[in-house]
């Protein structure tokens, strides 16, 4: 009969000791990724002063180094970037860099052929003045790789009618209405593409918000399709995860680019403006006679001197931007492009490029509750985190600005991926 071997119990203290050790580990464990997973959840408080809030919609991505974009119709050379630099300005840098690579490789638009260019169609208005973003989208597109003349091709559909045309022929926002309507409708009519996801793969840009309004006489288009707006407000019914906010850029800048000048900041906080909105009016009355914040209640007369209100932007750490008519203003560029770090006062505002950078890690986001305690917000920033805010701020200053010919990463190209993220849609 052949021995069986049992095998020998371990001693209880043994088990016990084993036991407590797994626990102890788990334990810890689970603690690091709630920690983590919260510390992810909230971004970094740039603030000291409790009154200070995040902003429900922030973001980050980052720039591919110097890469090969292979064969791909829309192939161009990367920007040499350092991934150690630039990640801390977008959300997740990584997938940023990925989407943005199999977008130059891949995405295709077509662009209806309907319309006389010489009228409101195809072509843009002008390249300058505060709707310049939507003319340079125009050009920028049309000459572009990213179009294609085969519509079985297309990830997406331009529909090339321009409101700012149109208020530059004297077009009323109600005749503005219709000859949208109708030139939408003309597309559906003429076109299979429309019907296949009821418009949710067509695009439309305008940048001047009665360009906006200028949809509402075909709620299918509101609903549905891609509006890509300068004004991106919900009483116009913009849509966050469908729509895009398109930045207003006032071009051409009248003084070089700010930035690395920290030295020359000595004030405070700039704004000066129109008071055609409640959060101005009570910006200037609160703020207009204090000694460390610039505050102006009107536009700065230029007999005063030549770019005296361009050129305060190189003196200020903090330039104010409330909204005005609309929650948009080309004041965010501005602040950008002089390399003052531009202070958000709005309860709602979709920033552009909020899903792929992290605004609060280049600028400050408030609520206009705010604006009472607005010069001691900004004191509590203490210069260590404003030097990174302003270090961050010369980071992005790329991605809000319009070039002819468009160049990698430009304003353009921004905007072309954040049309790429929502190009993903079923076809019926």
């Amino acid at each position: 009969m052949s021995a069986v071997k049992l095998h020998q119990q371990p001693p209880f203290g043994a088990v016990c000791t084993l036991r407590r050790s797994v626990l102890t580990v788990a334990i810890v464990t689970l603690v690091s990724f709630t920690y983590l997973s919260l510390k992810s959840l909230h971004s970094p408080s740039l603030l000291s002063s409790p009154t200070t809030t995040s902003s429900p919609r922030s973001v980050q991505p980052s720039l591919p180094e110097d890469v090969d974009y292979g064969d791909g119709d829309n192939a161009e050379k990367g920007v040499v970037l350092d991934d150690a630099e630039e990640d801390d300005v977008y959300h997740l840098p990584k997938v940023f860099r990925l989407n943005y690579e199999e977008m130059l490789k891949r995405f295709k638009v077509y662009v209806y052929p309907d319309g006389d260019p010489k009228t409101y169609y195809q072509t843009p208005r002008k390249l300058t003045g505060k709707y310049a973003s939507e003319g340079y989208f125009f050009q920028n597109l049309r000459d572009s790789t990213f179009v294609t003349d085969d519509p079985d091709r297309a990830d997406l559909f331009f529909i090339p009618i321009s409101c700012h045309k149109m208020r530059g022929k004297g077009i009323s926002y109600e005749n503005m209405t219709v000859i949208v309507r109708d030139y939408v409708e003309g597309l559906m009519s003429k076109y299979p593409y429309w019907n296949r996801t009821l418009g949710a793969d067509h695009f439309f840009v305008t940048c001047h918000d009665v360009g906006v309004r200028a949809t509402e006489g075909l709620p299918d288009l509101i609903k549905n399709s891609i509006r890509v707006v300068c004004s991106p407000s919900y009483d116009v019914g913009f849509i966050p995860h469908k729509d895009v906010a398109l930045p207003q850029v006032l071009q051409p800048f009248a003084l070089p680019a700010g930035g690395n000048d920290i030295e020359n900041r000595t004030t405070l906080g700039f704004w000066a403006g129109h008071r055609n909105s409640k959060i101005r009016v009570i910006l200037a009355r609160v703020w207009e006679n204090d000694t460390e914040l610039d505050i102006s209640n009107n536009r700065i007369n230029r007999a005063t001197g030549h770019l005296v209100y361009q050129k305060r932007f190189y003196r200020t750490k903090f330039c104010i931007c409330p909204g005005g008519s609309q929650v948009n203003s080309a004041r965010i560029a501005d602040s950008i492009h002089y390399g003052c770090i531009p202070v958000i006062l709005s309860n709602y505002y979709d920033l552009p490029f909020n899903d792929i950078l992290n605004w609060h890690k280049f600028s400050v986001v408030l609520k206009e509750k705010d604006v009472y305690q607005l010069k001691r917000i900004l004191k509590n920033i203490t210069q260590e985190e404003f030097v990174r805010l302003h270090n961050n701020l010369h980071k992005v200053q790329k991605h809000f600005h319009w070039n002819s010919p468009a160049v990698s990463h430009d304003a353009f190209h921004m905007i072309m991926y954040e049309l790429w993220l929502r190009h993903h849609v079923v076809k019926y």
